[in-house]
Parts: structure tokens; sequence; C-alpha cells
């Protein structure tokens, strides 16, 4: 058993892996979400190979987030452990990362095509194409195979901001990586990027020169990002006294 981590933030990795089956994003144990707690240094992360049904807050998995390192406990994290680390520590206001193996999504980084963006169920979320990086060379697979596919996924996205923005990417021949401020929000990510892939797919074969107006696009964007969003509501037990 691990004690690492705080219990909310154990609490909030449990629920955001236990959405992952829930939202049909992976079969088996195809998938994996982590949080991270940028104060005490560390992120916790679903196990390797544990069936979410199985899975409790206290197998989660506490590793170090700048050796990589467990913390606590005798399970070991996720494979993919070392791409949730890279992001962290490339992208310090993330809070939460997602991995998932769901269907359609995938089929667009077999293909090594973006899923690119054909209307407004796509722009309230991503402000671009959700896009596909480049192969990981014989060297990359063989050596920080994980590590390695954080930084091909970093190469493409490129700054903080635009991570913010595009909080989704396609690993070639692999799967999708979500992000975002918080651990059940990066799996919100997964979902609409699963969703708008499958719309992507279903629209590109009725019509392959689909396409939307790019300042639809953008305003459907900006209702919901930046300073003068206006979408959604505040409840009253959400507002500050």
């Amino acid at each position: 058993m691990s004690t690492a981590g705080s219990a909310d933030l154990r609490a909030a990795v449990l629920a955001a892996n236990r959405l992952i089956p829930q939202a049909g994003l992976a079969a088996l144990t195809w998938g994996n979400v982590s949080g991270v707690d940028r104060d005490a240094g560390i992120y916790v992360i679903k196990p390797s190979g544990v069936a979410y049904q199985d899975l409790t807050a206290d197998l989660l998995v506490p590793v170090d987030l700048e050796t990589g390192q467990v913390v606590d406990g005798e399970l070991k994290p996720s494979v993919d452990s070392e791409t949730h680390r890279a992001f962290y520590l490339r992208w310090p206001s993330i809070g939460g990362v997602t991995h998932t193996h769901s269907t359609h999504a995938v089929a667009f980084a077999q293909a090594g095509r973006d899923v690119p963006v054909l209307g407004t169920t796509h722009a309230d979320t991503f402000a671009g194409p959700i896009r596909v990086t480049r192969d990981l060379t014989a060297d990359e697979c063989a050596h920080d195979y994980e590590f390695n596919t954080a930084r091909a996924i970093i190469e493409l996205i490129g700054e903080e901001a635009e991570a913010l923005a595009n909080p989704a990417a396609l690993a070639a021949n692999h799967g999708p990586f979500t992000w975002a401020a918080n651990p059940l929000k990066s799996v919100e990510n997964a979902i609409v990027c699963e969703a708008v892939a499958e719309m992507a797919l279903k629209t590109l074969s009725l019509n392959p020169a689909a396409a939307a107006p790019q300042w639809l696009l953008d305003r459907h964007f900006t209702r919901k990002h930046g300073a003068g969003a206006y979408y959604g509501n505040q409840l009253p037990e959400q507002r500050q006294p």
C-alpha cells in the first residue's frame, strides 16, 4: 500500500481512471490517468496492468517528479509514466494527463493523419487540429521509449500556451494523450478527442473535401476560452462569499 500523495489527489486520480472504461475509451487496461502535486514534487498514476474494477486509491503509485522513481509502495507505475512526467516537467500549469487507446483517435494515429477541425464540436475544445507526431526513430524506441514519446509530442506542440489551447496529441501509430488543469478534465479532453475523431472519420467518408470557415471555428473556441469567454454558469454553491 502506498501512502504518499494527498487523499484528495488520490481520489481525483482514482475517479478519473474509473471514467476511462465508463466512457468507452479503452478495453482491458489500455489507458491511464495521473495527477500532479507540484508542492510535494510528486505525481500519482495508475499502476501497471491493474484492471479498472480492481483499482483503489491505495493502489495508485506516487512517483517523484524530478527523478521518475516510485516514492512509496511496491507496485510499478503505468508503463507510460515517463510520458506523463515529461509533460509535467515541460508544461508547469497542467495538473492531469490521460492516455487511452480509443478506437477512432487511434485510427488517425495509425494512419498518420491529424484529426482535422471540421465543425464546431471540435472547435469548442481545441483551437486547431489534433495533430499526430512524427515516427520515433529506432534508437528512440530502443532507449527511453516512453520519455521519447513525450518528447515527440512536446516537439510537435511547443510552448505551454499552445499546449493549453490544444490539449491533445496523437503519438504516431500509438494513440492519444490529453492533458488539462486536473485529472478529471484531462479525461474529459480524451472523451472529446475520441468523439471528434469519430465525427471526422464519418464526415470525411461522406465528403473528403469537408471544411468549415475559420471565423466560425474561432467564434466557438473563444465562447469557451480566454478573457471573453461567456459559456456556462457558476452555480450558487460555487460562488465565493
